[in-house]
């Protein structure tokens, strides 16, 4: 689990000075490395591939001739990449291009992609989106069947892959399950985290409600959003023995930012939704 020593030379859970001048400097990044290694996930050789989808809803700058720009932006950080940026430090960098002006929406582009590449150590794609544009895509529910309505008794919320279980002579089904009860925490100021995750599988059988419950036991744990799904893929994977498996998290936006990893073995790409919350 996280602690703030964990991330001392981070804008976490610190009071920060906002800045509205261009500062890529503002960007921290965090290696992935320090979680995986507690996953036993070797580096060289990742058991799934995907992508972070983040999506920033307060994103403006100046045009040369002063007048403010907003748009809003889809940023894609491969899950190969070494490092994930810390959120915090992702939403004080945007604000710095407030006051800074920009001579084209590809200038400003072409900057995201540039800084956030250098953040993150591998290549970072981004698109800017007008606010038409972005209403055009419209809300939606993931695909497949929730599983919210499965009784269950709970009374574990730290993640317990013991949860898991398939169905008893089960039989091999191909099938997309979704929840909306993921709930984790920010593993330095313990602000809550809220999810919707979907599963989709082939393999034998999951019990619907070992599934519910495994994913209710993350309501207090404490790490970054794109380590809890890699987490639940490993421990899904581990105990449930699926020949193919994705797990894709949408989480609700704070401080204007939402954040959605996309874990997979297959060879399909992250589904194209935006969930009520976001």
């Amino acid at each position: 689990m996280a602690t703030q020593s964990d991330h001392h030379g981070t804008a976490l859970g610190k009071q920060t000075e906002y800045i509205t001048a261009y500062s890529p400097s503002l960007l921290c990044p965090i290696p992935r490395q320090q979680s995986r290694r507690e996953l036993g996930i070797n580096p060289e050789a990742l058991p799934f591939r995907g992508v972070d989808i983040w999506t920033a809803f307060e994103l403006s700058w100046l045009d040369n001739d002063g007048k403010p720009e907003v748009a809003v932006a889809e940023f894609e950080v491969p899950a190969t990449s070494p490092s994930i940026i810390e959120s915090k430090s992702f939403k004080l960098y945007l604000n710095s291009f407030n006051q800074t002006a920009f001579n084209s929406w590809q200038d400003v582009q072409q900057t995201l992609e540039g800084d956030l590449s250098n953040a993150a150590g591998a290549t970072v794609q981004v698109r800017l989106l007008t606010l038409v544009e972005a209403t055009n895509g419209a809300l939606g529910l993931f695909d497949g069947e929730c599983i919210d309505g499965e009784k269950v008794k709970v009374d574990c919320y730290s993640p317990s892959p013991d949860l898991l279980a398939i169905e008893p002579q089960a039989e091999v089904v191909e099938e997309t399950l979704y929840s909306d009860l993921l709930k984790s925490n920010c593993p330095v100021t313990g602000q809550p985290d809220w999810a919707s995750v979907m599963v989709q599988y082939r393999g034998a059988r999951i019990d619907r409600a070992s599934l519910l419950k495994y994913i209710i036991s993350f309501r207090e744990h404490q790490d970054f959003h794109e380590h809890c799904v890699e987490r639940m893929f490993l421990d899904i994977q581990e105990r449930c023995l699926p020949e193919a498996l994705t797990v894709y998290a949408r989480y609700t936006r704070r401080g204007g930012l939402d954040i959605n990893p996309y874990r997979t073995n297959g060879v399909a790409g992250p589904e194209a939704v935006r969930l009520v919350r976001q």
